[in-house]
């Protein structure tokens, strides 16, 4: 389903003038930021009134909603010079600051990269983005039938000949832009489907490669493409289509032994749901999910009789959810729906599983509660074992329980009943991420774990012998005692060398005696305790002294990126503090629901409360935290800003959400209707008031101080429209205080859409230029020197 969110986190930093707050907003002994380089544009005015439950309000700068005007994309023009301006004047003698951190980023990347081959059916599969190169490359080479050892080894010799599958840098090449959404290899590994973004508008296309001849033999008419599902004899491959709002209502089959078009298999007409389709892991059923952000209605077919029906799993219900996988004669289902005896679910996960027959799907046997330990998140399903992600004391975990499951189902089971095995990782603060473990037939899974200390780890599981092996771990050049020099490599740093590790080690280590990480408890507005992660040099920070950087989310019941990222060592090596608050509206059901509709405050002054904690504490010195928010991320940061202007000294908004008011109210806008659930119906005049109170475009206080703050924005982005940055950025220049608002800057990709470019070595040098930004904010001058750590 689409969110307005983004898939990578984003730095907010802002930079403050003599103006702000009364008082200095650096220490004296840091100098004060370079003159401005020259006035920034003024956008036209145009009047309009907008007006909704009896009041109405002036928008000037409503205009700018039609991105056809040829006025608009000069003010964008205008605006990306300013920002060009404004960011390259930082640094000693005015300059330079933004290329040296880009220069630090690019040096600590591998000039090439590789995931270690996966294994499903007669092949391995890997990824390796080639020297110099922005993108991955997809390839495969037959197995060898010495073990994964042997099958390393031909790898690395390349005694196999690679067949190269899809090579997104190809596509980048030729039309300037590429974004990959979904890609399915067929069963009998013949055919590739996968849909492609070519401008950054999110309307996918479908291409079906015959991975033989390396023909394309299916390109959809439509336009629109989201999920792919293949038939279990790959003959049929059905994918989902969107509306005009871009939301997934149809699904769609295309038989690619036959000329004729796709034909329908199921329309969704509740303009409240999105349609999802998947196959099960056997590939022996297609299971369709019409879904809300909260509520779900599952069907299933069999994937050999394509025209034999839908079997209804069960009917919508309010806050119901199902997830159906399938095993040796019984569908697998995770559900919160109320079991009996019991009022509701209260949005707790249970595992419950059925007949996969037509007339046995509503006699469902409960194979097992979480207990009080746990909450269910997801499961996967192989041959011998059921895989289930968890979370206890809202960290993650993730076990396997040995199939077939051989209970008493005339009593409710607890998870500990079933002598799970929880897959061992490094330490609490993990990110644990799936690999593709395509194969139904395989006993060992593949995790990429990944922390603020701990560089990218693949870890195989071997789950029939419950042992596990590290296979590779992300390179990081460049680390050694001065972090701005280029050396040292991490402690694993390619397959080759591991090929020795792969039966026996067992062992793994991180970053932790540089880099401290602490997980610390927040108490909010309201005495709930908020979760946030603290992120240092010991040698570099200075306590009381330090910058510091606040990253927030808090919707969709996303959890905040807090993954590796090589590209935070030019901060933690000049003694920021780097810290992520992981506030109500994001996380599991109970705390998402904590942070939506009229309980979206609670995301708000949580976030508010995490920012103060870091000064009061002394992590943070109080004119030098900033923030940064991305997407509905930016809505949070652009309301803590209106609500306390005197908290961050500078904030980076990355394609923020920051007029929603206005746009929940066009509902022909993509997402504005599936996001009521998330946000509130404007319609209704309690939830309009509630948006409206803490909307940033609609709260900007008159003649206020507000911090330096770079917006960034894409012109083809369809989820959080381009104009949203833009009218906020006018706005503040023209209603609070000038001195202040010439240090808001805005700066738009005017070819890509939400989620950038995503290239590896243009992402380094987009983080540069916020960086720089931050640094130019604080007024701090790097002087081509770093920090010892």
């Amino acid at each position: 389903m689409l969110r307005r969110r983004h898939h990578l986190p984003a730095v907010l930093r802002l930079f403050s003038t003599s103006c702000r707050r009364g008082h200095p907003t650096q220490p004296p002994q840091h100098p004060s930021p370079a003159p401005l380089p020259l006035p920034p544009p003024v956008a036209k005015k145009v009047p309009f009134t907008a007006s909704a439950h009896g009041r109405s309000w002036s928008d000037p700068y409503h205009w700018m909603r039609d991105t056809s005007d040829p006025d608009l994309a000069a003010l964008l023009e205008a605006e990306n010079a300013y920002a060009d301006a404004f960011v390259d004047s930082a640094g000693e003698g005015g300059g330079g600051l933004r290329a040296r951190l880009a220069a630090e980023m690019r040096a600590r990347l591998p000039p090439s990269a590789a995931s270690p081959p996966q294994p499903w059916g007669p092949w391995l599969y890997y990824q390796y983005v080639p020297e110099g190169k922005e993108y991955p490359v997809l390839s495969r080479r037959l197995r060898s039938s010495g073990g994964l050892a042997r099958a390393a080894l031909d790898f690395i010799s390349g005694s196999k000949k690679e067949q190269v599958l899809l090579d997104w840098n190809e596509i980048a090449e030729k039309f300037g832009y590429v974004h990959i959404g979904s890609c399915r290899i067929s069963p009998d590994h013949r055919f590739l489907a996968y849909t492609l973004d070519i401008s950054g508008d999110e309307l996918f296309s479908l291409e079906v490669k015959d991975i033989q001849s390396t023909n394309t033999i299916f390109s959809s008419p439509h336009k629109g493409i989201v999920s792919l599902a293949w038939s279990r004899n790959s003959d049929n491959l059905f994918y989902t289509v969107c509306d005009e709002t871009l939301r997934p209502n149809q699904v769609l089959c295309k038989d690619l032994q036959s000329d004729q078009a796709g034909f329908l298999v199921f329309m969704e007409k509740d303009i409240n749901c999105c349609v999802d389709i998947t196959s099960t892991k056997d590939f022996k059923y297609v299971t369709i999910n019409s879904n809300t952000r909260t509520s779900s209605e599952v069907y299933v077919m069999e994937s050999g009789h394509v025209r034999g029906g839908l079997w209804p799993v069960q009917k919508r219900s309010d806050k119901v959810q199902y997830f159906l996988e399938h095993h040796n004669g019984f569908f697998y289902i995770l559900t919160n729906a109320p079991l009996e005896g019991t009022e509701t679910a209260n949005g707790g996960y249970y595992l419950a599983r059925c007949r996969a027959e037509k007339s046995e799907m509503d006699k469902w046997q409960v194979v097992a509660l979480p207990g009080s330990y746990y909450t269910f998140q997801d499961m996967d399903i192989f041959h011998e074992q059921l895989v289930l992600f968890l979370r206890k004391s809202g960290l993650p975990l993730i076990c396997s329980i040995n199939l077939p499951i051989d209970v008493d189902f005339q009593e409710q089971k607890e998870l500990d009943d079933l002598d799970p095995w929880f897959f061992p990782v490094p330490s609490d603060l993990c990110s644990i991420v799936p690999g593709s473990n395509n194969d139904f037939m395989s006993s060992t899974y593949r995790l990429v774990l990944s922390s603020p200390v701990l560089p990218d780890l693949t870890v195989d599981y071997n789950m029939r012998m419950r042992t596990f092996a590290i296979l590779h771990q992300e390179e990081v050049t460049g680390l050694s005692s001065n972090l701005c020099t280029v050396g040292l490599q991490s402690n694993i740093t390619g397959i080759q060398q591991n090929l020795q590790l792969i039966e026996d080690s067992q062992s793994w280590s991180d970053l932790s005696k540089l880099f401290s990480c602490e997980r610390v408890q927040v108490i909010s507005h309201d005495g709930v305790s908020v979760p946030l992660v603290i992120l240092y040099s010991r040698e570099a920070h200075r306590r009381g002294e330090s910058p510091g950087v606040l990253y927030g989310y808090g919707a969709y019941g996303e959890d905040l990126d807090k993954s590796w990222c090589s590209d935070r060592l030019s901060l933690l090596a000049r003694g920021w503090v780097v810290a992520f608050a992981d506030v109500r509206g994001g996380g599991d059901s109970s705390w998402h629901l904590a942070g939506t509709k009229a309980n979206k405050i609670n995301s708000i002054k949580d976030f508010a409360a995490c920012g103060t904690h870091l000064i009061k504490e002394g992590f943070v010195h109080k004119n030098r935290l900033c923030a940064i928010g991305c997407s509905a991320g930016g809505l949070l940061v652009g309301a803590v800003i209106n609500m306390l202007p005197d908290l961050f000294s500078a904030a980076v908004l990355k394609v923020p959400f920051l007029d929603i008011c206005n746009t929940m109210m066009d509902s022909t806008l993509p997402l504005t209707i599936l996001d009521y659930e998330e946000f509130g119906d404007p319609n209704i005049s309690t939830e309009f008031d509630t948006i409206r109170s803490y909307s940033p475009y609609d709260n900007l206080s008159p003649d206020i101080c507000y911090p330096p703050v770079l917006v960034t924005a894409s012109f083809n982005d369809t989820r959080v429209g381009v104009w949203e940055a833009a009218k906020w950025v006018s706005k503040v220049r023209d209603i609070t205080c000038q001195s202040c608002s010439w240090s808001v800057i805005l700066k738009t990709n005017m070819q890509s859409g939400h989620f950038g470019e995503g290239g590896r070595f243009m992402h380094c040098d987009e983080t540069a230029f916020e960086y720089a930004f931050l640094m130019k904010a604080l007024g701090l001058d790097d002087n081509d020197s770093c920090k010892i750590v």
